[in-house]
């Protein structure tokens, strides 16, 4: 290996943003390697997996790629498969079956059935595991295992057994995915008796049986499960915290929450979020106060899912004073008219502006803008998809106060930059 090969090396190594990787890839073209399989397979990497926004050029450095090989090709698919148009990477796979003398290995089959399960293509998934099988390669643990999850995503508990139990040597990885699928599909009982016939169980394996349970609203079950393990870890408490309250359940999710403490185990990002989500369904004004303060001195104000749930608690507690001091600068400075359309309840007009101020994404812009430092980028995760007047809010914020605001709904990502949307004004 020559020193510019290093240098490259080295300089990847250290990549992590898209201006980064456009220098390294010019530094390539300048030092000839731009057609060497190595460096700009993992460039490729870096693109298509590592950094953020920096899908669209992974393909580019694909496409321009003279003869791309299997390496290239995974990447490529992994990264497909795991963006928001997961089905893209099915066309990439069957690109490299017709149109290139390449064949497929274990990673390709593991990344494009992610890509399936991530669409629910149950008619796709079982063409892609029948070429596994003409490989050879349905019984390989890697390919087997995410057959099994890919079954899982799309309903079909029989056939995802039915590789569990064509598998010669399961490990203890494709255990735990077996009785995830078993639950996935609403099989308790089955997931039950995967459980009951593990050779050997890690503390995963027990967590999955807690996900399992609270999900199913078994939380007796759930809690003998719990007191049964032989070792918990921050996991098994955030998945009794999150479980009970998302049931109802929020003295038992505040007492865990303190048993967590008394245990000496510092709470991570998911137990939080749980008790406070706890915090905001039952009310518990005093208690989320006390939790605020424990997380301002422990320094969990700066993750934006914290901040978010903190949020939802003030303003479900009644405090929404920071909301709607944006909203009240934003009519001020650019005209800004509620978007009352999408209120359905039969109330007042004022009311249904008044709706409308308390959504939970604008009020995590208005902690974002409130806490975080000038110049960073306000992340916003939300489950369901972003009304038309947080859209139009979202545009307005990033260009009054110049901030960039990243959402990431039900359907897609959004990134607002300057009044403007990624989206452009169509999702």
């Amino acid at each position: 290996m020559n020193s510019s090969e290093h240098l490259c090396i080295s300089l990847l190594s250290k990549c992590k943003t898209l201006k980064s990787a456009k220098q390294i890839h010019a530094l390539l073209f300048k030092t000839g390697l731009h057609n060497d399989p190595l460096i700009v397979g993992k460039l490729l990497l870096h693109s298509a997996v590592s950094i953020s926004n920096a899908l669209h050029y992974a393909h580019r450095l694909f496409r321009d790629f003279p003869t791309p090989d299997v390496f290239m090709y995974n990447t490529l698919i992994r990264g497909l498969a795991e963006s928001e148009s997961p089905h893209t990477s099915l066309q990439l796979f069957i690109q490299m079956r017709r149109e290139s003398f390449l064949l497929p290995d274990s990673f390709s089959f593991a990344f494009i059935l992610k890509g399936v399960a991530n669409c629910r293509y149950l008619k796709s998934g079982m063409q892609i595991h029948s070429q596994a099988l003409c490989f050879g390669l349905n019984s390989h643990v890697f390919v087997g295992t995410t057959l099994i999850s890919m079954y899982a995503e799309c309903g079909n508990v029989h056939c995802a057994r039915k590789v569990f139990e064509e598998m010669s040597l399961p490990n203890v990885v494709t255990w735990n995915a077996i009785v995830t699928a078993c639950f996935r599909c609403g099989d308790v009982e089955g997931a039950e008796d995967m459980f009951k016939r593990m050779p050997i169980r890690n503390l995963t394996s027990w967590n999955v049986m807690l996900a399992g349970y609270t999900k199913e609203g078994e939380l007796e079950l759930a809690r003998r499960v719990f007191s049964e393990m032989p070792l918990k870890d921050d996991v098994s408490w955030s998945t009794m915290i999150v479980g009970f309250a998302h049931n109802g359940y929020f003295d038992e999710a505040f007492g865990f929450f303190r048993q967590l403490q008394q245990q000496g185990i510092k709470p991570n990002e998911v137990s939080l979020t749980g008790v406070l989500s706890a915090c905001a369904q039952a009310g518990a004004f005093e208690f989320g106060k006390i939790l605020h303060g424990f997380m301002q001195k422990a320094g969990f104000l700066q993750i934006v899912s914290v901040s978010n749930a903190l949020i939802d608690t003030y303003s479900k507690c009644g405090n929404v004073d920071m909301a709607r001091e944006i909203m009240w600068r934003l009519r001020a400075e650019v005209g800004y008219v509620p978007q009352v359309n999408n209120v359905l309840h039969d109330i007042e007009e004022e009311e249904k502006e008044d709706s409308v101020s308390k959504h939970s994404e604008k009020l995590a812009i208005a902690f974002g803008i409130a806490k975080l430092p000038r110049g960073k980028i306000i992340r916003i995760v939300k489950n369901l998809r972003v009304c038309g007047d947080c859209h139009e809010v979202m545009k307005l914020i990033s260009k009054v106060y110049q901030v960039e605001i990243i959402v990431r709904d039900r359907s897609r990502f959004h990134s607002f930059r300057d009044g403007f949307c990624s989206c452009r004004d169509y999702w």
